[in-house]
């Protein structure tokens, strides 16, 4: 039987897990537009392109790469499971952690990206906003307070 301990050693509220599950090295999303979904991510996060062919364009971002791959494509990874579509609402909410939000979002509305929501802060001591990329992944910022 496989022990995986998960700890709060921080004492932050964020649980560590200390085995095999401890690095998510890749996000993967399904994307209706390649193309589209590129421009977003290369001019909302500044990142570099790691890998690109016709179905799939892989960024670097830091510890984690994000993996955009069309949505036709999608299939066979997690057969036998659908894909889902944007317009059945969010499922997800990635977050990053930022020393200041408010500064966070004047550079975002600065390249062009509508907030959500925010920046407010939160009765469980964060400051956050949201936003969501083209396909409908929603990106949350959020600073420590």
């Amino acid at each position: 039987m496989l022990a995986i301990d998960i700890t709060d050693d921080e004492g932050d509220g964020c649980m560590q897990a200390n085995h095999w599950s401890s690095n998510i090295t890749e996000i993967t999303l399904f994307v209706e537009s390649l193309q589209r979904s590129k421009q977003f991510y290369q001019e909302t996060f500044q990142l570099s392109t790691r890998y690109e062919d016709e179905g799939c364009v892989v960024f670097d971002y830091g510890n984690t790469c994000i993996n955009l791959i069309r949505h036709s494509n999608a299939g066979e990874l997690i057969e036998p499971t659908v894909v889902g579509r944007a317009e059945d609402g969010a499922q997800t909410l990635f977050t990053i952690q930022v020393p200041n939000a408010d500064q966070v979002c004047e550079e975002l509305l600065s390249r062009g990206v509508n907030l959500l929501n925010g920046p407010t802060t939160r009765p469980w001591g964060r400051r956050t906003a949201c936003f969501a990329d083209p396909d409908g992944y929603v990106w949350e910022i959020a600073q420590l307070l």
